[in-house]
């Protein structure tokens, strides 16, 4: 049995993963990581009090070089990878890397592609089926077929609008470690949103309420992404907060020390408690059939998110049902 000695020790604790070193089936060595993970009390112990794993104990206690991806050790559902070399006769080093942030990511990326076509394929069938029936039947009544055309133009439309906002939000995640450098007026932002708007508040007939304090100092941002951030919150307060006569939606903005404070605060019929941690993920719809009838994407929100993420600011979404959501969001002062 070969002696474990400081310079051993020194060298497993300069790990910043957690990693033991295992001779015959004790825990000879463990660092910080490893004993915070796995228990303070485990150096001398055999490891397979620390360790319940069977393929993990099969690789460990085999005393040979591999790798092994795993979850459930320690905690539930938590991934990892552990790579296993061995040291002389009878030990083994073992380091295990966290691999749940990849492991999270590789799902959203299937999540995103399998919800994108999802939602590209529904309106893509509804064109072809509409437009082989215009094709192959010549005697359809011109108000039929008035009626196919408009609904061919609407599902283009909606097929256009869903891979403008993928393509935003390609762009948007590209320049996220860029900092933005213009130099942008908030009121400016607000009143351009409003005018993007006009179209949805024709036919909301929901009243706006604007409060900007004039003294406001700029941000330090990228003007275009800002206004397509204003663009979303309003035409959604507009599309599910102005559902009845005499609606109205207010915006404000305000100074709060080095952060510059903006709310959009509508008065419909909220947000159930449960849906609020999901709704800036892409696609994600509380009412998916309401969303598609008033041209929603199921990105705006996910595109908000990214934005100020860029703009290292805050999110806040508040929502009770039957009074009204409020959004709040924080961006840094220019200096």
């Amino acid at each position: 049995m070969a002696l474990l000695g400081d310079n051993e020790r020194a060298l497993v604790d300069a790990l910043d993963e957690p990693a033991l070193v295992v001779e015959a089936s004790l825990v000879r060595l463990a660092n910080r990581p490893a004993r915070d993970l796995l228990g303070n009390f485990i150096e001398g112990r055999d490891v397979r009090l620390a360790i319940r794993h069977p393929q993990v104990l099969e690789l460990i206690l085999a005393h040979d070089s591999g790798e092994i991806d795993v979850t459930g050790i320690a905690e539930p559902g938590r991934a990892w990878r552990l790579l296993i070399r061995r040291l002389w006769s009878g030990a083994t080093l073992i380091r295990m890397i966290d691999r749940s942030d990849a492991v999270s990511a590789e799902k959203m990326r299937v999540d995103f592609v399998a919800n994108a076509s999802h939602e590209l394929r529904t309106p893509l069938s509804t064109v072809l089926g509409y437009a082989e029936t215009l094709a192959e039947e010549t005697d359809l009544p011109p108000d039929l077929r008035a009626n196919f055309g408009r609904t061919i133009r609407d599902e283009a439309k909606r097929m256009l609008r869903i891979i403008e906002d993928l393509m935003s939000l390609s762009r948007i995640e590209a320049d996220r470690f860029i900092a933005p450098a213009e130099h942008v007026e908030i009121s400016d932002v607000v009143n351009s949103a409003i005018a993007n708007a006009g179209h949805l508040r024709t036919s909301a007939s929901c009243e706006i309420k604007v409060r900007i304090n004039d003294e406001l100092p700029a941000v330090r941002g990228d003007r275009a992404q800002l206004v397509q951030l204003f663009d979303n919150l309003i035409s959604n307060a507009l599309r599910y907060g102005c559902d009845k006569p005499g609606a109205q939606l207010e915006i404000s903005a305000g100074r709060e020390g080095n952060w510059l404070s903006l709310s959009v605060a509508d008065h419909g019929p909220g947000i159930p408690r449960e849906h609020l941690p999901r709704v800036t993920e892409r696609f994600y719809r509380v009412d998916a059939a309401r969303s598609r009838e008033s041209g929603g994407t199921g990105l705006g929100l996910a595109i908000v998110k990214h934005i100020i993420e860029r703009h290292r600011g805050s999110l806040d979404i508040r929502s009770t049902v039957g009074v009204g959501t409020t959004v709040n969001v924080k961006l840094p002062a220019a200096s």
